[in-house]
């Protein structure tokens, strides 16, 4: 996801040829690409946009938690370590140092082999996610290390073979949808093939300045007697592509190279290596092949890599077609053109939408930092369950769904703090969660004092909702209204409800009816003490003439 020392979002087209062909295992050469699935699906945005509708299941689930964890969680030191592990001054390159030593000398394929995954049990952390309410779960496919951790047919670095030498993500999947949840895997390895130049940098300064790291020199043959023996670190690091020159002699001038070449964040196909393209579609398509996700998440603006994720996105609704009679299938992607969004279900970062959307939409955030942090864990750096619940019913009343990231240890567990906030969340959801699943938008998404902005990375500007900030959803002919906090007054004052007649009101998971008065400045509704919750109240109104 984010990182601090790229322009992540700034689109270019590569320039000319900058340096060798990736390496790549043989069983990824080839010409062309691989046969798509056959059917309705053509490899191209009008054929997208002209045949795709969202499913019914996703806009029901509304909530779904996904486990952003790899072997970036392995140091516990939050996310983009194998980024920032070889920018000298960052203090991830720190941290390396103290505890791996030297990237000349220990690089990302020696973290790698410290991610076991030793507590890992997809059973146990499943069960808590669905008592939580999540009604789909996503697990990182592969991130912007290159590195899958699934069972890959055409990528040897891979968690069958390296780190925790099991299937991770087909774990996750067998506990997921014995859950009865809709399974995810979210892609991320398309940025790779310049993300992960830095291997190939040295130190500006210091003692050791112009000793070039460890994937610039690492051969397939030097792994002869190592633990790495057979496995080829140019096709984990993707090849000296684009290797920083020689002859910098300062931290600040080096930066200002990776900003301007390896930093920036190109959607296209790499003109230097036509074999990554290859490599990546064959991945992708293995991977929905092999595992049937039922949403397929890019990390990406749009699809990525031009006509190689037309091709993906042809191939992956042209197969649920045939896995399920009808398309069952959800692309997320990111900073989607209007005129594109029907052909896919866009999904914004860390940030919510100021309007209702006229599709199907998604935000996804995350309790902390998208790998594990366990400095962030101890300055008690955590979103509250309170704030993820008032996400989640603002990104409803919009038309959207939320996918929150619990980050994973290292061992596969999570955290006391993250257990204790999960569980919060359960027992609003439990109470609640009426009002939320199954529900599509109201004429208006809300009302009250705290202004929204729309837009990616915008979660952290925002003010704190107050119990004054109403959200509504509605569902088979009643209304919802959801306070965003506890009513202080014992009075809930809903001034969008003065049309219509309201007949009925009651809070969400109770019997009882609630005295209110209507007239044409709306619906005042007295709430009896005990029944609210700190986080907020969901009130069901029924009448005539109101949706």
């Amino acid at each position: 996801m984010t990182g601090s020392k790229i322009a992540k979002r700034t689109l270019f087209k590569t320039a000319a040829a900058l340096g060798v062909a990736a390496s790549l295992p043989e069983m990824a050469r080839g010409e062309g690409l691989a046969e798509i699935a056959s059917g309705p699906f053509k490899p191209d945005w009008a054929s997208l946009t002209g045949g795709y509708t969202a499913p019914e299941w996703f806009r029901d689930a509304k909530f779904g938690i996904w486990a952003h964890w790899g072997p970036q969680c392995a140091p516990e030191f939050g996310d983009w370590y194998a980024r920032k592990m070889y920018l000298q001054g960052d203090p991830v390159y720190a941290h390396h140092l103290k505890r791996w030593g030297h990237p000349a000398d220990s690089g990302f394929i020696d973290v790698i082999r410290e991610w076991k995954a030793e507590h890992f049990d997809p059973d146990a952390l499943l069960d808590l996610y669905a008592k939580a309410g999540a009604k789909y779960f996503v697990a990182l496919a592969n991130h912007h290390d290159n590195f899958d951790t699934y069972a890959s047919k055409f990528h040897a670095w891979n968690a069958t073979r390296v780190g925790p030498k099991r299937d991770v993500l087909g774990m996750f999947a067998k506990a997921a949808r014995a859950k009865g949840l809709h399974f995810g895997v979210s892609n991320h390895s398309a940025h790779s093939w310049h993300w992960l130049q830095v291997a190939n940098g040295y130190d500006p300064e210091g003692a050791r300045r112009g000793q070039r790291y460890d994937a610039y020199n690492l051969t397939r043959a030097m792994g002869k007697g190592k633990w790495w023996e057979g496995l080829d670190p140019q096709e984990l690091y993707s090849g000296r592509l684009m290797p920083m020159p020689d002859g910098f002699t300062s931290i600040k001038e080096a930066d200002a190279w990776h900003e301007k070449h390896d930093g920036v964040w190109d959607e296209n196909p790499p003109m230097i290596s036509p074999a990554f393209t290859r490599s990546w579609f064959l991945r992708c398509k293995d991977l929905i092949d092999s595992y049937q996700p039922d949403l397929l998440y890019f990390d990406n603006t749009g699809l990525p890599l031009g006509q190689a994720g037309l091709d993906i996105a042809a191939h992956y609704y042209n197969a649920s077609l045939k896995w399920h009679g009808k398309v069952e299938a959800v692309i997320n992607c990111k900073y989607v053109p209007e005129a594109r969004r029907k052909g896919v279900v866009e999904d914004t970062e860390r940030g919510l939408h100021g309007e209702i959307g006229n599709t199907p939409w998604q935000t996804d955030t995350c309790l902390g930092d998208w790998h594990y942090s366990r400095p962030l864990y101890e300055r008690g750096g955590y979103k509250s369950a309170a704030l993820v619940i008032h996400f989640l019913c603002d990104v409803v009343s919009k038309n959207g769904n939320l996918l929150l990231s619990v980050p994973v240890r290292s061992d596969g567990t999570i955290d006391e703090k993250e257990r204790a906030i999960v569980e919060d969340i359960a027992s609003w959801m439990g109470r609640f969660g009426e009002a939320i699943y199954g529900t599509r938008p109201w004429k208006l998404y809300g009302e009250g004092p705290t202004s929204i902005t729309g837009g990616a990375f915008g979660e952290e500007k925002m003010k704190s909702f107050t119990a004054e900030d109403i959200r509504y959803t509605t569902k088979a002919g009643a209304l919802y209204a959801i306070t965003m906090g506890r009513p202080t007054s014992g009075k809930i004052f809903l001034p969008a409800v003065k049309d219509g007649k309201a007949e009925r009101v009651e809070v969400v998971g109770a019997t009882a009816p609630l005295s209110f008065t209507q007239d044409s400045t709306g619906l005042v509704v007295n709430l009896p003490s005990g029944a609210g919750h700190d986080f907020g109240v969901a009130l069901k109104i029924q009448g005539q003439g109101l949706i």
